[in-house]
């Protein structure tokens, strides 16, 4: 059974019940000052401890998509197999599986290959009913790139945040235009945390989400290919993610929702040396040096955070007050309270998808 399976989260709560039941039945039994009597009921307790123990940290993990595997969890996941060399006219998308979604639309599990960063990573393609529609057969939509925190999983974005029912039942009622979503991982090369930056000798990961997956994508989908038809999401990692991108490539991306996002990449064990001493590489990573020291591009970005209980509150507020007069527009959304976890990103979603949407040109024919 995976790391994230119901089954198993059923079971470790079985299990738990069981020893806590045996416990209590063999408690009298052990109450002797034996050698034997305290040795079992120290095994007793330690087994029932650990079980309890299990249940809590499955359900926290399920809740929040902190490890996706076994792997993942015990990082034995390497990445191997990760950069494909793609010669001329290779295909670039390439389907492993699809869905049709009960509310209408598709869910496709692909792979997207990169032709300039040579980083080929899994991703799932949401297709909204309108996609199908006949009416519609000739025009192209606009894109939306929804990229996860770190660690995290596509799932958790689709099926904890909603952002596939809402992206439907928005588009459905008019407040956002129907548009093709693109769910990734930050982490393109497990289990290394890249934070978006293409790293001196290693994996081009800015390249790859600024410009081989919109080139692979449009290529494989009826998907526009003009800035204003691009915007991109994503929470903490997958925030920053969604601001620097918009900042660093305006030519690729008009518009970017982020939920929770800190401003700089950060390093640790998760990330090894992300700039390898290339002072200029790490400012140009800054947003908050971008802000003050580079022109502002003619971009929309949003903003979310909680005035309490979210640790980068006062940085995104310094983040928006460096906003200078000219084509940069901001927005930002603060609740009163709200942690830096899916329940509070889950109440952004709804209105940082319809802002995300009306920075987006609807369907057209090319």
């Amino acid at each position: 059974m995976g790391l994230t399976s119901k089954k198993l989260l059923l079971l470790a709560v079985l299990v738990a019940i069981a020893l806590f039941a045996l416990t209590m039945w063999l408690w009298p039994r052990l109450a002797k000052s034996s050698v034997r009597a305290l040795l079992g009921r120290f095994l007793l307790l330690v087994c029932t401890q650990i079980a309890v123990l299990s249940v809590v940290l499955l359900y926290v993990n399920d809740k929040f998509e902190f490890y996706a595997s076994w792997d993942d969890l015990f990082g034995t996941e390497q990445g191997e197999g990760v950069v494909q060399e793609v010669g001329p006219g290779g295909k670039l998308v390439a389907l492993q599986s699809d869905q049709a979604l009960s509310g209408g639309g598709r869910l496709e599990s692909v792979k997207i290959t990169g032709t300039s960063s040579k980083i080929a990573a899994d991703a799932k393609v949401y297709l909204p009913p309108q996609y199908f529609q006949k009416g519609n057969k000739d025009k192209k939509f606009p894109a939306i790139l929804a990229i996860t925190g770190y660690p995290g999983t596509v799932d958790g974005m689709i099926n904890e945040l909603g952002f596939v029912d809402t992206a439907r039942d928005k588009a459905r009622t008019g407040k956002m235009p129907p548009a093709v979503m693109i769910f990734i991982r930050s982490a393109v090369t497990p289990p290394r945390d890249t934070e978006c930056v293409d790293v001196p000798g290693g994996p081009k990961v800015l390249t790859y989400f600024a410009k081989d997956l919109p080139k692979a994508i449009t290529q494989h989908y009826r998907v526009g290919t003009g800035t204003k038809q691009w915007g991109v999401t994503g929470y903490s990692t997958g925030g920053y993610c969604a601001l620097k991108l918009p900042m660093t490539y305006p030519e690729s991306f008009t518009a970017g929702a982020a939920l929770s996002p800190y401003f700089a990449a950060k390093t640790d064990d998760t990330t090894g040396d992300l700039f390898h001493g290339d002072r200029k590489l790490e400012q140009e990573n800054d947003l908050m040096w971008r802000m003050e020291k580079l022109p502002q591009p003619p971009v929309s970005l949003l903003v979310t955070s909680s005035a309490r209980g979210e640790y980068d509150y006062h940085h995104t507020l310094d983040f928006l007050s460096k906003l200078k007069e000219g084509r940069m527009r901001m927005a930002r959304m603060i609740l009163d309270e709200g942690g830096h976890n899916f329940n509070t990103w889950k109440r952004e979603v709804p209105a940082a998808l319809v802002w995300l949407g009306g920075k987006l040109d609807k369907p057209a024919k090319a």
